[in-house]
């Protein structure tokens, strides 16, 4: 485990130190930042499947001259599982890179974004790996302020720096709570070290333990993007290069859920009321279904998927919560469902929403735009790409055959056993949740079919779709080793369930894989095969079976196959361009059953022809959902911050004399309390 600790170490500092070494030569600061951060990755998926596997949690630490700060890791289950993830996506989007990136020659620093790229990397690892609150600490700060340079990396444009100030400023508000968080932890245990925290001196009092519980959810609910802390999400993404945005969404958002896991289940022990796994589970069916509303109006592709990492997010939080209100009752097997669940979506989550930021890069790199109205006929042009990035959508889908239904399922299931809770308004609220979740994944088969369907089908409707072309081998890769992931997660959960067995057994106290895995784990079932039971490698058997059999049956009965090309029938109109589904047209009915939410302004301008004003000469639309969050939340406090900076101001009268006296007060009271 050393060795390959201090090779991660090694090969990525070597991939934040050598790229500047070589200026002016791009190409070369490009195989040399993106290649080490590769074999990086590959060190770094060796040693989270060696942390998942080892019995015991393995810990270094060495001290130094600052109080309270110890370099310290701990590689348990629960940190190895998260350093796999972002490892196996920081891997795709490394060789992803080598090809997204030549776009930025000659306009952006290639040496420094893959510097940054790389001590991008290095703290997310870090993050999930530090057994010290003081460390923690600095790097999920430096981790923060690496993500920011990235997104603001074509900083010459103005919503690329307004995009950047925005998610600077909520990631500081965020991690103001978290530091309130660990205060509260270092109050008992006299320090700042995990271990100390599990085991304090004195057990934090009740309102202590809830005040710790909710300022956590405050802060790492900033950085995972609930609602209504999420409007950073459609800013940052769309705005940082397509493989940052890819690892933003599929893992550094995850690093949240790791440190909810981590304060609810280890530091405080698993032990808590039934309301707060209900505050989670509240949060996360809000998220979830917001947050795959607000993604369906989008025609921004990158936007879209910004709001849909809100969606899937809520769907790993709706887990989380029906584990925690398991716990508190005392039904450990199916808290460890809940949690087993949640944790399944979070790396299904990575790999899928990583695969579908590339596509959306590629799409980018090859029609250079991000709006899907301008997309049109791409599968014809870049069938590859069009390939996976149906995969991805089918995958966020929740469709058999992808890792997406699998979670989600095992999701269903856990609310689904709210039967045997013995109060009578969860055992109504865990089914509702059910309910809402089951609208949150029809509307994300609409909002993905809308994504494929608009940018892929048809016939192209701008000059970029028309000359757009398949995108360089090394983004084909990055996006086909994301859609292998995708696949064999959801064939395979055989193979998963033990492994993340191995996480949620030491955090509940019991096994389950046993009971999860039934026909000697080819079948999955919610704890109690008698309840429900699938098995997605014999669904996947039979739908391929009857495919197989159709194509059979019309080879043997259908007669000689023949190839005819006549034109679709349009009434008699010769179809274009302009006789599509626009990507505003397809949701329309939607917008319409969920206007109070939306609250839509629609602009029609029609000017007709002087002869008769019957026949239009132009039409002009302009469609616009009210950002309902900034507008009475954000807005408000802003204005109100405002208005209290200006009267104070004040204050700076530029007076020497007057600035010497606010010292001398300062002192004077410092000193008065000080006796």
């Amino acid at each position: 485990m050393t060795v390959l600790l201090v090779g991660l170490l090694a090969i990525y500092m070597a991939g934040i130190i050598l790229p500047p070494c070589f200026p002016g030569r791009p190409r070369i600061q490009n195989l040399v930042a993106h290649g080490l951060a590769t074999g990086a990755g590959l060190v770094g998926i060796v040693l989270g499947l060696a942390g998942l596997l080892v019995p015991e949690p393995w810990t270094v630490s060495a001290e130094s001259t600052i109080p309270f700060l110890s370099f310290a890791i701990r590689l348990d289950p629960l940190a190895s599982f998260f350093v796999l993830t972002i490892s196996l996506v920081g891997l795709a989007a490394s060789i992803f890179a080598l090809g997204y990136v030549t776009e930025f020659y000659g306009r952006s620093s290639i040496a420094a974004m893959g510097s940054l790229f790389n001590g991008f990397l290095l703290s997310m690892t870090l993050v999930v790996m530090a057994d010290n609150g003081f460390l923690f600490l600095i790097v999920w700060e430096l981790m923060a302020l690496l993500s920011y340079f990235l997104v603001v990396t074509e900083h010459e444009k103005a919503e690329v720096r307004y995009a950047g100030l925005f998610y600077l400023i909520m990631a500081h508000v965020g991690t103001a709570f978290i530091v309130l968080t660990f205060l509260i932890f270092f109050q008992e245990a006299g320090s700042f070290s995990f271990e100390a925290f599990r085991h304090p001196e004195q057990p934090l009092p009740e309102g202590m333990r809830t005040l710790a519980f909710l300022m956590a959810l405050v802060g790492f609910g900033a950085k995972a993007g609930i609602v209504p802390l999420h409007v950073w999400l459609p800013y940052a993404h769309p705005a940082a290069p397509s493989h940052i945005s890819a690892l933003m969404s599929g893992v550094m958002i995850k690093t949240a859920i790791y440190a909810l896991l981590r304060v609810y289940f280890d530091f405080l022990g698993g032990q808590f009321p039934w309301w707060w796994g209900f505050v989670v589970l509240l949060v996360g069916t809000t998220s979830a279904l917001l947050g795959v509303m607000y993604a369906l109006m989008e025609n921004d592709l990158k936007r879209l998927l910004a709001f849909s990492s809100v969606e899937n997010v809520g769907i790993i939080l709706l887990g989380i919560g029906a584990g925690m209100i398991f716990q508190s009752y005392g039904l450990k097997e199916f808290a460890a469902l809940g949690l087993l669940a949640g944790l399944y979506h979070t790396i299904n989550h990575a790999m899928f929403k990583g695969l579908l930021f590339m596509g959306a890069g590629s799409l980018l790199y090859a029609a250079h735009t991000r709006n899907m109205e301008e997309y049109g006929g791409l599968l014809r042009r870049m069938p590859w790409t069009g390939l996976f990035f149906l995969v991805g959508a089918v995958s966020i889908s929740a469709l058999p055959l992808a890792n997406g239904f699998v979670s989600e399922w095992l999701v269903f299931q856990t609310l689904f056993l709210s039967l045997k809770l013995p109060a009578l308004f969860l055992k109504l609220m865990l089914p509702i949740a059910a309910a809402l979740l089951a609208l949150t994944g029809v509307l994300a088969l609409v909002c993905f079919a809308k994504a494929f369907g608009m940018s892929f089908l048809a016939l192209p409707r701008s000059s970029h779709a028309r000359h757009a072309k398949e995108v360089p081998i090394a983004m084909r890769i990055g996006m086909g080793f994301l859609a292998v992931w995708c696949v064999g997660l959801g064939l395979a959960p055989m193979i998963v369930v033990p492994l993340l067995n191995r996480i949620t057994g030491p955090l509940t106290g019991v096994s389950i894989s046993d009971k999860v895995l039934a026909l000697d784990g080819w079948a999955l079932a919610p704890v109690n095969v008698q309840f429900s039971s699938i098995s997605p490698p014999m669904l996947a058997a039979m739908l391929i079976a009857c495919g197989l059999l159709g194509l059979f049956l019309a080879f043997m009965f259908g007669g000689r196959l023949v190839t005819r090309s006549h034109k679709t029938w349009g009434c008699g109109i010769n179809l274009s361009s302009r006789t599509e589904y626009t990507a505003t047209g397809f949701v329309q009915p939607i917008k319409r059953v969920f206007s109070t939410i939306y609250q839509p302004t629609v602009k029609l301008e029609t000017e007709f022809l002087e002869e008769s004003r019957y026949f239009a000469k132009r039409r002009r639309f302009e469609f616009h959902i009210e950002p309902v969050f900034q507008k009475y939340l954000y807005d408000p406090l802003v204005d109100f911050f405002v208005g209290m900076a200006d009267r104070l101001r004040i204050l700076q009268a530029g007076s020497l004399h007057l600035y010497l006296a606010y010292i001398f007060v300062t002192l004077v009271v410092l000193l008065l309390f000080a006796v």
